[in-house]
């Protein structure tokens, strides 16, 4: 069991910090600009947390799998992500992702504009401003949206079972696990531990995410 929730963890980890930066990059045009283009992102951007798992992991797969473009040259690069542990690391970041950027929008929204303009004004360029005043006053929601995301990423299912299969040690995360058990006559023992393991770090997480927010908003003074 215990091999199980540290993989779960591993994949959880590794997903959220390879969602981070790509949930930056797409945070910062939904929150401070307007127009088309924008919703059309924003739309794309919530389509893997309003579509059914089964077919985010189908289309991972129709990205990704072997005999596709892009997971052909991955593969020859030495990295497998069709039926890999690279590949549950892939679907949990893909399902996460919205998430993210939703507690990244809210957190660069809550930042007064008028701090940028007045590091503007001292004669720092627009990525200097954001890297030195915008990213540190934003971090603390960024960092709750990454615990949440990474919450999320503990429980994907759907996604991962489609692209990275069910392997032994290799992708079998607690949900997967508990899928396989429950096939199993007289492991509900077994079943009992992951549950339990799985709620005290959900909760966990939660605790977290709402002490960083909490934190976020005494920093940005909306809290009274």
């Amino acid at each position: 069991m215990s091999s199980t929730v540290l993989l779960t963890l591993w994949i959880g980890a590794l997903a959220t910090l390879l969602a981070l930066p790509f949930a930056v990059l797409v945070a910062v045009p939904l929150a401070r600009s307007r127009g088309p283009f924008v919703t059309v992102l924003q739309t794309l951007v919530w389509l893997p947390l309003v579509l059914p798992p089964a077919v985010t992991g189908y289309l991972l797969l129709s990205v990704l799998g072997p005999r596709r473009p892009l997971g052909s040259a991955l593969k020859a690069l030495g990295i497998g992500i069709a039926f890999d542990r690279m590949g549950a690391v892939v679907a949990a970041a893909v399902v996460g992702f919205p998430l993210l950027v939703m507690f990244i929008v809210l957190a660069l929204r809550a930042i007064d504009p008028r701090l940028a303009v007045v590091s503007r004004s001292c004669g720092r360029g627009p990525v200097e401003t954001f890297l030195r005043v915008t990213l540190p006053l934003a971090w603390p929601g960024i960092l709750a949206g990454a615990v949440l995301a990474f919450a999320r990423a503990l429980g994907e299912f759907g996604a991962t079972i489609v692209l990275a299969g069910l392997i032994p040690g290799e992708t079998d995360t607690i949900s997967l696990r508990i899928y396989d058990l429950l096939a199993q006559p007289g492991r509900e023992s077994e079943i009992l531990g992951l549950v339990l393991a799985s709620v005290a770090i959900a909760i966990l997480c939660v605790a977290v995410a709402q002490a960083l927010d909490r934190r976020h908003r005494r920093r940005l003074e909306v809290e009274p």
